[in-house]
């Protein structure tokens, strides 16, 4: 999936990936999309309730090789 934008988060515990994340969203454009990069486990529920209560889409999930891949479209 292609996006605007990527953010590494690996290594970062919670709530590091999220706190990054918003700080990230905040300088992207409304729709566009914003890949991240983590491997804390909690970020998977993180990431889905955080996109919900801000009002952005969660397009896609994946976990490849120990990392966990999300895209996120701001809302």
């Amino acid at each position: 999936m292609n996006a605007d934008k990527v953010l590494d988060a690996k290594g970062l515990a919670c709530p590091m990936p999220i706190v990054k994340t918003r700080k990230e969203m905040k300088e992207l454009e409304s729709g566009q999309i914003l890949e991240i990069l983590a491997t804390d486990k909690g970020a998977k529920a993180d990431m889905t309730a955080w996109a919900k209560s801000g009002g952005h889409e969660l397009l896609d999930t994946i976990e490849e090789d120990g990392v966990l891949k999300f895209w996120i479209r701001k809302g």
